[in-house]
């Protein structure tokens, strides 16, 4: 998992832009169980893509993993806005869902 997370870093190093690399590296991070950096990667993904839906649902489940369920619950909204602009129903019920079970 090592070389994946080192190798990930090298290509986000070369190209911040690369929001498919930054997106692996932040899961190879959600893997190890490094919540903040891999909410680190999602934030950066954002900035530049905010409509990466992906993003914001990973972020989400980030965040509730490191125990800040009002910040998550601000992505999952963030999130349903992003998928009503793209019109993804789909991913838009998973956000609610998400949101429903942080009460």
């Amino acid at each position: 998992m090592m070389d994946r997370l080192e190798t990930l870093k090298q290509i986000v190093a070369q190209n911040p832009a690369d929001t498919f690399a930054r997106y692996g590296l932040a899961m190879e991070h959600a893997r190890a169980g490094q919540f903040a950096e891999a909410l680190a990667q999602y934030e950066a993904i954002l900035g530049v893509k905010p409509g990466y839906v992906a993003a914001w649902y990973q972020g989400g489940q980030a965040l509730e993993r490191l125990g800040r369920r009002e910040d998550a619950k601000q992505f999952y909204r963030r999130g349903i806005e992003a998928t009503t602009k793209s019109g993804d129903g789909h991913a838009r019920d998973q956000f609610e869902a998400a949101l429903d079970t942080l009460g």
